[in-house]
């Protein structure tokens, strides 16, 4: 009963990811709060830009210097927006949302959160509009809490790799995260945050246990499962069109003292899905599986020598397939260090895997 229940979790998953890639795919001209931009000229009255200078911030307003948020990770737009919003506080994001609620429809602003600006369709960007620089509301306190269900309260702005250094003093980790840590917590949350994990704990959005939200009126609110529910599993994955996330309760569980780190290349496309789909299934298994596409070049083998066993020394310079794309495994079993001569992984077909080298 549990695998069953834990199978279908991981389906409604699947297709709420599978979702999300589809809609982040179609460009958008959306209005306040969203993560779209609109693409065409905007004539801004005078009085804007002196209202926007007028407010009363613990941070501060740039309109100088923004071609630094006119284009995201996707590279497909320049937007340049009017201003940047440099905030130090929740308030400062929650004043400027509800003035330009307050400055009307006609005003023609929008705005955007922006984190690393790892967006690929223009989400990050906010043309002659606001764009919120989420990384200057990092707080200095990471806190958190153990227990049977350790977590951690981090900012929206606070990225990845400083919560795993921080979780790490403890013996903790996040259950899930990306490959990228350089990324914000808002910024993965608004999307998915699809990882090697996910096939155990599901996406980075399965992973939460509480937000605080600023929503389209400029509100600051609390959400969770039982707690404006609705708000909750709208703004998880949903690309910054519900809310801003300003602040996340994340799961923790221990983290590992050791790991085994194997990459495997494959040249055939169904040997590779077939023995990626047997290793996420398989029952004590690796922990961290991910799959993707890479194109040969010169000197990948050079990179890729733990494709390989050690005790082939020719397995390399077989495998060749120049020009050629290939499709790669990276797994992970974590062990503890007492158990570092005793893990075994007799389990892992390596010789089989072997045989997809040879072109």
């Amino acid at each position: 009963m549990g695998l069953t229940s834990s199978l279908r979790r991981n389906n409604k998953s699947f297709l709420r990811i599978f979702m999300i890639l589809v809609l982040s795919c179609i460009p958008g001209r959306t209005n306040l709060c969203s993560n779209h931009s609109v693409t065409t000229p905007i004539d801004l009255p005078p009085d804007i830009r002196s209202s926007l200078d007028s407010l009363d911030l613990e941070g501060y307003i740039s309109f100088n210097d923004v071609h630094n948020a006119s284009k995201d990770f996707g590279n497909r737009y320049q937007l340049p927006p009017l201003a940047i919003l440099h905030p130090r506080s929740v308030s400062d994001i929650s004043t400027m949302v509800r003035h330009i609620v307050h400055l009307g429809s006609t005003s023609n602003l929008t705005v955007a959160a922006r984190g690393h600006g790892h967006s690929l369709q223009g989400q990050s960007l906010a043309h002659q509009g606001v764009v919120i620089n989420m990384e200057s509301l990092r707080s200095p306190d990471i806190k958190i809490h153990k227990g049977k269900q350790p977590y951690v309260d981090v900012s929206g702005g606070e990225s990845w790799i400083n919560i795993l250094r921080e979780t790490l003093k403890y013996g903790l980790s996040p259950k899930s995260w990306t490959d990228y840590l350089h990324l914000t917590v808002g910024g993965t949350l608004s999307n998915a945050g699809i990882s090697g994990q996910a096939f155990k704990y599901g996406p980075q959005i399965n992973n939460v246990y509480q937000l605080e939200i600023i929503t389209g009126k400029g509100e600051v609110m609390t959400c969770s499962e039982k707690q404006n529910s609705e708000l909750f599993y709208s703004v998880l994955g949903g690309l910054g069109q519900f809310g801003i996330i300003t602040r996340a309760r994340i799961a923790l569980g221990p983290a590992p003292h050791m790991v085994k780190w194997i990459r495997v290349l494959y040249s055939d496309f169904s040997a590779f899905s077939r023995d990626q789909e047997h290793l996420i299934t398989k029952k004590n298994g690796f922990d961290y599986v991910e799959g993707f596409v890479t194109v040969n070049r010169t000197d990948l083998l050079d990179n890729w020598r733990s494709s390989f066993s050690p005790n082939d020394s020719i397995g390399a310079s077989q495998f060749k397939s120049e020009g050629k794309t290939l499709y790669c495994l990276e797994v992970v079993k974590y062990f503890k260090l007492e158990e570092a001569n005793s893990t075994n992984l007799e389990w892992l077909p390596c010789r089989k895997w072997r045989s997809y080298f040879q072109s």
